[in-house]
């Protein structure tokens, strides 16, 4: 049996733990507007650790308030300014007015992102934006200042539901509590994520788009990409980098912060990173893609999820193994066979292109290529199912109503002549067997078609299997699943 000494140790480390690295870096101490380290506030807060050998959350012990708001465009208190004690201005006023309101909720911590962050060390930086989804969750109310807003109705025009970090500072934290551009409360709600069909959970439903489950309790992870992407669509930051940085803790995940890297790089290793996960959903999106080294199949950013014409079900065990490398990005798909059906030249240059399925003709797609058309017997497109699972038996189950890119790839040998307008660009010599002894060598192939890619400017698209009904399932041969480079 666990007696009391030996319990206490238990609670006493698990809290040591969790104060050294699940909250901020520092905070401010509220009776003497000084800054404490996170050893301080494990020395505050010790003493009210419980004995039980009950589990205990950390987080009801180590209290602080935290700040979400919109940036002045100058005069925000910095950390050198408050260390000096020089802070001032409006920016410094209302860092009192969010001090004041945490005392009035009886804590003795708060932070606030403008000035508890010494931006002159990378380190410090770096930890900072990747933890700070989590200081968010941690936190015992999150204060929100929309310094727009008189009525619950301004706060759909308010600059607050428009920039990208306030995001997560939305969603992480459990309770909130919502405070006009006077500081004056915004409902009579402690908690205002507390009841679920009050004006204010409506309106900010209405103003950020996200459904009122997730925003009454919301679970980060690489999931719904494609949704939850919707939700920063429209949202701006100063930064190009931060459109990803913003996003890490939503998605679960961590990237090294890297200012200077450039917006289309930033967010394209967020999606790698969210790709570990393996939903498919990060493909359902329209328009340009990113500058990615080897791959059209990375998104420039969330904007492009806004337009996106499927809704792909929600089913973990629709997961794809992705992976980057140096001839794109590696996915298996379930590949079937399209045969041209008719073809018809644009005043752009471009082909509207009418496919069909070779296995099942009644499935029929139309799309704009940028392929060759005097080429068309050199070349070949399929259609490559994204929404599928491997169970045990490891033979791929698909939707009855599924969704799949469009791939093209052209035989090589038209390819390197189209490359360097040259029709005898490719030679291959057959050596006598004399010359390789031991070494078996065989025949060139008639023809060698480069990897499959998706069809330039092509988004998925949805297909609709004869008589198997949109949730069921069928199961189709192994030999069907292929490595794909898209």
């Amino acid at each position: 049996m666990i007696n009391e000494e030996d319990s206490l140790k238990k609670n006493l480390d698990r809290f040591d733990q969790y104060v050294m690295n699940d909250i901020p870096i520092r905070l401010i101490r509220l009776s003497d507007m000084k800054f404490v380290g996170r050893n301080d506030v494990r020395k505050h807060f010790r003493s009210a650790v419980p004995q039980s050998d009950m589990p205990f959350p950390p987080s009801l012990v180590a209290t602080y308030a935290i700040l979400s708001h919109r940036w002045l465009d100058e005069g925000e208190p910095t950390y050198e300014e408050m260390k000096s004690g020089n802070a001032s201005g409006p920016g410094y006023e209302k860092l009192m007015k969010f001090c004041e309101k945490a005392r009035e909720s009886n804590l003795e911590f708060a932070w606030s992102d403008t000035c508890c962050i010494d931006k002159s060390s990378s380190t410090e930086l770096d930890e900072s934006i990747r933890s700070m989804f989590r200081w968010y969750q941690n936190s015992e109310i999150c204060i929100i200042h929309l310094a727009q807003s008189e009525t619950i109705e301004d706060i759909t025009e308010d600059e607050w539901v428009q920039r990208g970090w306030t995001l997560q500072e939305l969603l992480a934290p459990e309770k909130i509590k919502l405070f006009d551009k006077h500081w004056r409360p915004m409902t009579s709600n402690g908690n205002d994520k507390s009841k679920s069909k009050t004006e204010v959970m409506k309106t900010l439903e209405k103003a950020t788009g996200i459904p009122l489950d997730d925003l009454l309790k919301f679970h980060p992870g690489p999931l719904r990409v494609d949704e939850r992407m919707t939700w920063a669509a429209r949202r701006k930051t100063t930064r190009g980098e931060d459109v990803a940085y913003s996003l890490m803790g939503i998605f679960d995940v961590s990237l090294q912060i890297a200012y200077g890297e450039g917006r289309d790089l930033a967010f394209c290793r967020l999606i790698e990173a969210i790709m570990q996960g393996g939903d498919p959903s990060v493909f359902n999106w329209t328009g340009e893609p990113a500058k990615h080294h080897s791959s059209s199949a990375f998104p420039r950013s969330p904007h492009n999820f806004a337009a996106r014409a499927l809704e792909l079900p929600i089913d973990q065990s629709l997961r794809l193994e992705m992976s980057t490398s140096s001839i794109g990005l590696r996915v298996p798909l379930v590949v079937l066979p399209l045969s041209i059906s008719s073809r018809r030249v644009l005043a752009s240059g471009f082909s509207e292109v009418t496919v069909e399925c070779s296995l099942c003709p009644t499935i029929k797609i139309k799309f704009v290529s940028s392929s060759y058309g005097t080429f068309r017997a050199t070349e070949q497109f399929a259609l490559g199912i994204v929404t599928y699972s491997l169970r045990s038996c490891e033979v791929p189950r698909v939707r009855g109503k599924s969704a799949g890119f469009i791939l093209h790839r052209m035989r090589e040998d038209t390819w390197l002549s189209i490359q360097m307008s040259s029709p005898n660009a490719l030679k291959v010599c057959q050596p006598k067997s004399r010359d390789f002894v031991g070494l078996e060598i065989v025949s060139p192939p008639d023809h060698e078609f480069m990897h499959w890619k998706k069809a330039f400017r092509t988004s998925l698209v949805e297909i609709d299997f004869p008589n198997i009904p949109s949730s069921s399932f069928f199961y189709i041969s192994r030999k069907y699943l292929e490595i794909v480079y898209l």
